[in-house]
């Protein structure tokens, strides 16, 4: 028991009044003879002994009556240590990620946690609330009523750290009573959910899960046995099916395939047959009651356009042709003599192809097309002139330095490298290395996508710039009967127009180039359904390169646009990692409450912050002892 006014519980010591009243009679008794004597002796015994009686019930009602006023004057209190004086604060971290899509015995879980808190939460407490998109600071429940009833879902969860870091930003440096209540099915990740103790924060970790697990999910697909006139189209569908699933593929709005996948299979296939070169806005369908989001997947096939290459040679350019096919790329072959230097601002991609010398003239041609966004490869001639090259390639602090006519064998392959990106299905250590008989010491601080066995670069590049150490024809290297020079170049190429692929994933960083030639003061725009987004873009000489991040959030197909001119299309779907509904086990957590009743928390809390006011039990027994001692003074004898 505590005291509001503890320091009035100095006037205790004013019991001492009654008690010296009571014990100190200061009323002289006058004597009285009588006749008989004996008599009035036992008379007098009997009444002194009933008088002191009453005297001590009497001192004990009026000691215990004053005793009570005390207390309900010092206003005594029940609570945990520290309740009544510390300020309280709480704060909410509402996950509404996908996963909360799944439904509970009540239904879905993020309606019914924000039922619970309307319910059961107290409408007049400030309090501050946070989800993975919005924030709430220094609100109360019923003020943000409809934004609650709003919530939506989104495909980007905060990390449990910035789930921290956040949450503490919410709350004083003041030494206050801290609730921190973090609502969440804790969805298993890449790493099991752990909480570091701290004293400062009472943590009510929050656990609610659904009834069912088994949930299916559209998780990508790709173009597969593409020819002329054919391409097929491979859906990866993931989960467990208690019956065959029937998927569906639509153009737009228009149905244009169907199919079902057995329940045998996981990850089970579809496969859809698809004209080539026809541009196609596709979205496939699978009908599935667990999870909504995932139950539909975005693609877009925009009309081939193909990829500007330039090659300017000292050699013959027949193995470039065989790799840059006309189905994809305008390639074009030059040699130095009788190159045409306006059409350089037009290509994608410029091989040099074995020159032994670098002109003045092109040295600067080529710079001004690589600061417009454009890539270069170069590959050395056998004997080059290295202060011509080193003009060049010293621009990206690559340098050429002395020939060394030992012969290096090619032995390493930087997997990570972006143009070897799903070109091998594991990483191959043991294959028919290719060599080179000479070759030029390269200065280089970027990566290397090939080396040779003695750890020096064979290709390295920087951004957009890929430079050989050797020369690659027959008589210097095999490396043109290698495996490695298709995926190499042929890769190359390919990035040096970004394409927009099938689809992206939101909430990634994405990157995807336009060929379009902008008025002045002209920028893209995103559409869908009426709205535009305006997203991250720089403008090159015959491109737009546009990236994008936070935005666009919400899946679909998106028109690119140029003022209201539709340019092409590029679709963005929501990051399946939502999809798999297996959940931490939260049991062995110590440093916090650990509960999957949301409503069982908050009544913990109040609980916990309740303060049980004792002053009007004290009134009562004052009046109590009143009432004992006037009966006392009135009928006892």
């Amino acid at each position: 028991m505590q005291f509001k006014h503890p320091e009035l519980l100095y006037a205790l010591f004013a019991l001492l009044i009654p008690i010296i009243v009571h014990l100190f009679q200061l009323r002289k008794f006058k004597k009285q003879p009588f006749t008989n004597v004996a008599f009035l002796k036992k008379i007098k015994f009997e009444t002194r002994k009933s008088s002191q009686l009453k005297k001590w019930l009497t001192l004990l009602t009026r000691m215990l009556l004053l005793a009570c006023i005390i207390f309900a004057f010092a206003q005594p209190y029940y609570a945990k240590k520290g309740t009544f004086q510390t300020k309280k604060e709480t704060v909410i971290y509402l996950d509404n990620s996908y996963s909360m899509q799944a439904k509970g015995d009540k239904g879905e879980l993020l309606k019914r946690a924000v039922q619970d808190l309307l319910e059961q939460g107290d409408a007049s407490e400030k309090l501050s609330l946070l989800t993975n998109d919005q924030t709430f600071k220094d609100i109360t429940i019923k003020g943000v009523q409809k934004e609650l009833l709003d919530l939506g879902y989104t495909s980007n969860q905060l990390e449990k750290d910035a789930v921290l870091l956040k949450l503490k930003k919410l709350l004083s440096q003041e030494n206050t009573i801290k609730d921190v209540i973090w609502i969440s099915d804790f969805q298993q990740k890449e790493e099991p959910f752990s909480l570091e103790s701290d004293s400062t924060l009472n943590v009510h970790l929050v656990q609610l899960k659904p009834e069912k697990t088994n949930n299916l999910s559209i998780d990508s697909l790709y173009i597969e046995d593409k020819s002329a006139s054919e391409m097929e189209l491979v859906v990866i569908v993931n989960g467990e099916m208690e019956s065959a699933i029937p998927v569906s593929l639509f153009n737009g709005d228009t149905l244009i395939g169907k199919t079902t996948i057995a329940k045998e299979q996981n990850p089970a296939t579809a496969r859809f047959t698809l004209p080539t070169n026809n541009g196609l806005n596709g979205v496939v369908t699978l009908d599935d009651n667990h999870l909504e989001f995932d139950n539909t997947f975005y693609f877009s096939i925009n009309k081939n356009k193909k990829i500007n290459v330039l090659s300017i040679n000292a050699i013959s350019d027949d193995f470039l042709k065989k790799i840059y096919t006309e189905e994809e790329f305008n390639f074009k072959g030059s040699t130095l003599e009788q190159l045409n230097y306006s059409s350089i601002e037009n290509q994608n991609l410029i091989i040099l192809n074995e020159l032994q010398q670098l002109p003045i003239s092109l040295t600067n041609a080529l710079r001004v097309f690589k600061e417009n966004g454009g890539n270069l490869v170069i590959i050395p001639g056998n004997d080059i002139d290295m202060e011509s090259y080193n003009a060049l390639t010293s621009m990206f602090q690559i340098n050429y330095s002395s020939k060394s006519r030992n012969e290096r064998k090619i032995t390493t392959i930087n997997f990570s490298h972006p143009i070897y990106s799903n070109v091998f299905n594991k990483q191959v250590t043991n294959f028919q290395y290719p060599n080179v008989s000479e070759f030029y010491a390269l200065t280089s601080p970027h990566s290397n996508p090939l080396q040779f066995e003695d750890g020096r670069p064979f290709l390295t590049s920087g951004e957009n710039i890929f430079v050989f150490s050797a020369a690659i024809d027959s008589e210097n290297s095999n490396f043109k009967l290698s495996p490695l020079i298709v995926p190499t170049l042929y890769n190359i190429g390919k990035q040096s127009l970004k394409i927009p692929n099938l689809y992206y994933t939101i909430g990634q960083p994405n990157e995807f180039d336009v060929t379009v030639e902008l008025i002045q003061d002209n920028i893209l725009k995103l559409s869908k359904d009426g709205k535009d987004i305006i997203p991250q873009q720089q403008y090159f000489n015959n491109k737009v390169k546009v990236k994008t991040n936070e935005s666009p959030t919400e899946s679909g197909i998106y028109a690119v646009k140029d003022k209201e001119k539709v340019l092409e299309y590029v679709s963005f779907n929501d990051n399946r990692s939502e999809s798999q509904l297996i959940y931490n086990d939260l049991s062995q957590i110590k440093s916090a409450n650990v509960s999957n009743s949301l409503n069982q928390t908050l009544e913990d809390i109040k609980s916990n912050s309740k303060v049980n006011e004792l002053w009007k039990w004290f009134v009562i027994f004052a009046l109590i002892f009143l009432v004992l001692e006037i009966l006392i003074l009135k009928f006892f004898k």
